[in-house]
């Protein structure tokens, strides 16, 4: 059997050029360790205004006609302050972060279900599957906006910046050993197949909503069909490194970086699309709302961030949660 290459981040980063390998290594100890809540709460609050944005002018196309439309808008807000606060107080983090984020990923479950029912409301219904889900609310989307809050719920149980390396109090140490659960996982950067499962299920979320909205395109421009292309890959890539850390060492990255490089593209496509509409800059807000979705293709990419996270952290340790002595 062929031996693969050690592709490991520890080992990439130690091929980096002198100048970019002390800091290289210096973040990937740092994430395998669990200790970066500040800058994950920034990625929260930047992951919130572009979700935020995105279904605020989806709700205003469907003209707001349901007053539960206006709960993801706020909580998006919501959702951008308490990453900015969490970026400076770990208080902040373990309280309004945390608690905001379970609240949003609640409001993205009940949405789905709005968005089933929008579905089943439809001439046909269920009856009518592909024609009503193309033509009716995005089913999928509410679990995407869900994104943000995932990692923002992520951040909340991370450790600072400035813990890592600071041994763990004795009576945290005996707790952590006698009882395990995810909130230790998170701290110690050990959940690799947790990510690798969230990657895939935001990944056939996302590319299920590319499917159809570029379904509705009528496939009009051949680049349509990368993100509907990438997603098997990704889907391979995230299962395989859940069950296989040499996957997860090889093949995932690899296909993360398409993800994200896909949805760059994507973003440049769409915003091309949207200057290209009747008006072009002369009419931006009525472009952007009726014109290809701008933020669309960042979903896209963000599963491919998750994935890339998940190829940085450590695996999951192998004795059970409930450990026995």
């Amino acid at each position: 059997m062929m031996n693969l290459p050690d592709t490991s981040p520890r080992t990439l980063a130690g091929t980096l050029p002198v100048w970019a390998r002390g800091p290289a290594e210096t973040v990937v100890d740092h994430i395998q360790h669990g200790a970066f809540q500040r800058s994950m709460s920034l990625l929260v609050a930047g992951t919130s205004v572009i979700s935020g944005l995105e279904v605020a002018y989806e709700h205003y196309k469907g003209s707001y006609s349901n007053p539960v439309m206006y709960t993801p808008v706020v909580l998006s807000g919501v959702m951008a302050v308490a990453g900015v606060t969490a970026f400076f107080s770990g208080r902040m983090a373990r309280t309004f972060l945390r608690w905001a984020s379970y609240t949003t990923l609640a409001d993205g479950v009940m949405g789905f279900g709005f968005h089933v029912r929008g579905i089943a409301r439809k001439p046909g219904g269920w009856r009518l599957p592909v024609t009503n889900i193309v033509m009716g609310p995005p089913i999928f989307a509410p679990l995407l906006f869900g994104t943000s809050a995932y990692l923002g719920v992520i951040a909340s149980y991370l450790k600072r910046e400035e813990e890592h390396g600071i041994p763990a109090k004795a009576a945290d140490a005996v707790r952590s050993l006698v009882r395990r659960d995810f909130r230790e996982e998170i701290r110690e950067g050990r959940f690799q197949r947790h990510l690798c499962t969230v990657a895939a299920v935001g990944t056939l979320a996302s590319g299920a909503e590319s499917w159809y909205s570029h379904y509705k395109d009528n496939f009009k421009y051949r680049v349509q069909w990368s993100p509907i292309l990438m997603t098997p890959l990704m889907l391979i890539a995230t299962l395989g490194g859940r069950m296989s850390e040499r996957v997860a060492n090889t093949l995932l990255p690899v296909a993360s970086g398409l993800l994200m490089l896909n949805g760059a593209i994507g973003t440049g496509y769409h915003v091309r699309g949207i200057l290209d509409r009747p008006g072009g800059k002369q009419k931006p807000i009525y472009n952007v709302l009726y014109g290809p979705p701008v933020f669309a293709p960042m979903l896209f990419a963000a599963c491919g961030l998750l994935g890339a996270l998940a190829y940085l952290m450590r695996r999951e340790p192998a004795f059970p949660r409930s450990y026995r002595t």
